[in-house]
């Protein structure tokens, strides 16, 4: 006799067992596979030469995952003639947790005298992940694991010139948005006093809107009320003013994260002083996982469909190609 079902097990009535079964330990079986597996979190750095690109991402992971070209004069540096991506693969251990992490640099950025064609090779890498990945899936015999390449969040570093973006930043900005999950800061905030960080913000903001980048996070239907009012309040800070470090100092007798300039101490965890901690709780401690998911779904996805739909119409301009030239040599033969 063939068992009736429901468009959607939600439409159904809750029903309770009069005994225990055991299924409510399948979150804890989900949680050991994830243990044992590890997650992948693959992030890219955009932006001018002297930001502060290597330093913050050592100091979002409190690890020295990459270095950065300090004591060096970038102005007598030889300039390159294109930007590179370099990919420095790491893997980070939390109270069992594993996170691998692939750190996506771009040096030669906005370096050059001609900038017109500097993003190509940032576009070029983040498309051909997801290829890479498209061609495993494709595969007869495809991996139980496929390995993910793929770029989950851009941070694009705007410099804090008070002024707004750049020409630069707007084509880059207008590009990346259309393929990944760009988030931008304002970096070396600490240039910037607090009132011309406010107004250099709002000037970005409306820019944004002009031009109609789509910064994430993204609107969803699929989202709470809550995950809706966090996803706003961090909207409106972005882009993120920030300041990195990875040497202690001494603020009124204790040890903190930060620097020492001219005119005082800046402490990297300090809210008053500039917005790093709402840059790493946002990127690791409450997006972490859907910056995951949102590359898979969104941005592959609109990828992979539109590769399958060219590779549909160019099957049938084959086919209906063939078929005419068989029906003309079928004519002529005539």
């Amino acid at each position: 006799m063939p068992i009736m079902t429901s468009d959607s097990a939600l439409d159904q009535p809750y029903v309770n067992p009069t005994g225990y079964v055991g299924f409510d330990t399948i979150t804890s079986q989900i949680e050991h596979r994830l243990l044992k597996k590890g997650f992948q979190f693959n992030i890219m750095v955009v932006g001018h030469s002297g930001l502060g690109k290597s330093t913050l991402i050592n100091t979002l992971f409190a690890s020295h995952l990459i270095d950065s070209a300090t004591g060096r004069d970038i102005s007598k540096e030889p300039i390159s003639k294109t930007t590179e991506i370099k990919v420095s693969a790491h893997s980070l251990v939390e109270d069992r947790v594993r996170l691998n992490v692939n750190v996506i640099d771009t040096p030669g950025f906005g370096d050059q005298v001609n900038n017109e064609k500097v993003c190509e090779p940032i576009i070029k890498y983040i498309k051909e992940q997801h290829s890479q990945y498209l061609r495993r899936e494709l595969t007869a015999q495809r991996e139980k694991y496929i390995p993910d390449t793929r770029v989950h969040a851009v941070l694009y570093f705007i410099q804090p010139n008070g002024k707004g973006l750049t020409q630069l930043d707007i084509s880059s900005l207008r590009r990346l948005t259309e393929i990944a999950n760009v988030i931008p800061v304002i970096a070396k905030a600490d240039a910037l006093t607090m009132d011309e960080r406010t107004a250099f913000r709002d000037i970005i903001q409306q820019q944004f809107e002009h031009y109609n980048f789509t910064i994430y996070p993204y609107q969803s239907e699929d989202l709470t009320e809550e995950e809706l009012e966090l996803n706003e309040s961090i909207r409106s800070i972005i882009p993120f003013a920030v300041v990195g470090s990875e040497k202690e100092i001494s603020v009124n007798g204790e040890l903190v994260r930060g620097r020492k300039t001219r005119w005082g101490a800046i402490a990297v965890e300090d809210i008053n002083q500039c917005e790093f901690v709402f840059l790493r709780e946002f990127l690791i401690r409450t997006h972490l996982q859907d910056l995951i998911e949102t590359t898979s779904l969104v941005h592959y996805e609109g990828f992979r469909s539109r590769q399958l739909i060219a590779l549909k119409e160019n099957a049938s301009s084959r086919a209906s190609a063939a078929h005419m030239s068989q029906t003309s040599t079928s004519m002529l033969q005539r």
